[in-house]
């Protein structure tokens, strides 16, 4: 019992960390790096003890280390993004938190915790890379032409997006995941004043937050360890239009940065003091009620109202069902002249499922129905039920609308609407999360709701996602 000890405990813990830990004096000099820290930096943590990180990281000016900063000012630095050559390593990329250790009002010690996201950083801008290539070699750009709708609703719609195309004010765009949102801001720009300048779109929910405003607004040289002066999406899209795909993932921290974007037309580069004027028209989507995501705390009043100068609600499918024979006629079009095929349309007793069918995917979804289909059908003939693999009223996505049906039928009395819908949520989100063994983004996929939603409604309700084996 007298080898138990806080020290012995307190540094079996940090060996067993999974993230950098990097402690130096009041001089700077190393007293602690554990072996994750030697991980991320290829450094061995011999190496180190004893020296300042100027000293072993020899393109990191002692100005510019975070650990001296810190113990200098007094003051803690939070999820720092850097950028740096350290050890048999040309090139990494961390975010980092740096506090201080106060002792007798006085700094005596820094402690920094570092997660390596070299290879996250490099997928997000493989991915980006892609995107844009595709999306330049594929050049076709949608246009009004490309929506189709006789609702009331749908025309409404349209009617004010053409509006919105002659403006040069922010859209705010709402609509359920898969009802089209991209076709409408595409065709907003490209039927408006700024057609021929660049029409950049990101998906905010895909990039991780800690590397979002680097991407928006670009980084400066010298403004964080190794950064290059590199343009940010807002520069590319000067003079032209940005859309933010689901904008209300976005972190209020970044969301308060936007609306100065939005308001002065200015931008900062990260690490940079000096304003760039920029004329960028925003689109922004997003896939949730705006007054349930202000109430939430996860969009802030100002950036919505800012955003929201010209609000077009996109309805889903399920609200424009007479649009749907319009949509399968012209889909079977698309689709056979991209499949080479020659299908004659669609059999009554499948369109007539088809209207009764609620589409929680939205028009996404009867895409991918309508696909599937014209590929397993005969040259020449109609889809039938035997050319849809996907049963409809019989797959997983419609039997939570199965069962909210049987709940609703059950209900008698007074309810608490609000508390009646939010056990609904939760019971649906345990249920897909257990049948697809608490993955995250398979369960996402099946939801068709971002990660980052899914992530804050398990939070929310509190839901376990230990996997179980």
């Amino acid at each position: 019992m007298n080898d138990f000890s806080a020290e012995k405990i307190l540094n079996s813990l940090i060996e067993n960390l999974e993230v950098g830990v990097h402690i130096v004096d009041v001089d700077g000099k190393t007293r602690y790096y554990n072996n994750a820290m030697g991980k991320v930096e290829g450094i061995c943590p011999d190496a180190v003890l004893g020296k300042k990180v100027n000293e072993y990281l020899k393109n990191v000016a002692e100005s510019e280390s975070s650990l001296m900063k810190v113990l200098i000012s007094g003051k803690k630095i939070v999820d720092l993004i850097q950028h740096y050559g350290s050890g048999s390593k040309k090139e990494i990329t961390t975010i980092n938190t740096t506090v201080p250790v106060v002792s007798e009002n006085k700094v005596i010690a820094a402690i920094e915790i570092s997660k390596d996201m070299t290879q996250l950083k490099g997928l997000t801008e493989s991915i980006y890379k892609l995107q844009n290539l595709y999306k330049k070699q594929k050049k076709r750009h949608y246009t009004f032409d490309d929506i189709y709708g006789k609702s009331p609703k749908m025309k409404k719609a349209i009617e004010k997006a053409k509006k919105a195309s002659m403006s040069n004010s922010s859209v705010l765009l709402y609509a359920e995941t898969g009802s089209g949102k991209e076709v409408f801001a595409q065709s907003i720009h490209y039927g408006g004043m700024r057609k021929d300048r660049p029409f950049v779109p990101i998906n905010c929910a895909a990039i991780p937050a800690t590397l979002l405003e680097s991407m928006l607004f670009g980084t400066e040289k010298g403004g964080f360890t190794g950064a290059e002066n590199k343009k940010g999406l807002f520069e590319e899209a000067n003079h032209g239009t940005i859309l933010l795909d689901e904008v209300n993932s976005m972190e209020p921290y970044l969301q308060s940065k936007l609306l100065r974007a939005l308001q002065e037309g200015v931008i900062r580069r990260v690490g940079s003091n000096n304003n760039i004027d920029v004329d960028v028209r925003v689109i922004a989507t997003i896939n949730e009620q705006p007054e349930k995501l202000m109430e939430e705390g996860r969009l802030r009043k100002d950036f919505y109202y800012r955003l929201g100068v010209l609000r077009i609600n996109i309805p889903p499918l399920r609200e424009r069902k007479e649009d749907i024979p319009i949509l399968v006629d012209e889909l079977i079009k698309n689709y056979n002249r991209t499949l080479g095929k020659s299908i004659i349309g669609i059999d009554q007793e499948m369109l007539r499922k088809f209207l009764e069918y609620q589409w929680p995917g939205n028009i996404r979804e009867l895409k991918n129905v309508i696909e599937a289909a014209i590929n397993m059908a005969d040259d020449h003939s109609v889809l039938s039920q035997d050319c849809f693999d996907y049963i409809l009223g019989n797959n997983d996505s419609d039997i939570t609308f199965m069962d909210v049906h049987n709940i609703v039928a059950n209900v008698a009395g007074k309810i608490n609407l609000d508390g009646f819908m939010t056990d609904i949520e939760e019971a649906i989100i345990q249920k897909i999360l257990r049948e697809n063994n608490n993955n995250i983004t398979k369960t996402s996929r099946s939801l068709n709701i971002s990660r980052q939603d899914l992530q804050y409604k398990i939070k929310k309700y509190g839901i376990d996602i230990e996997k179980k084996s």
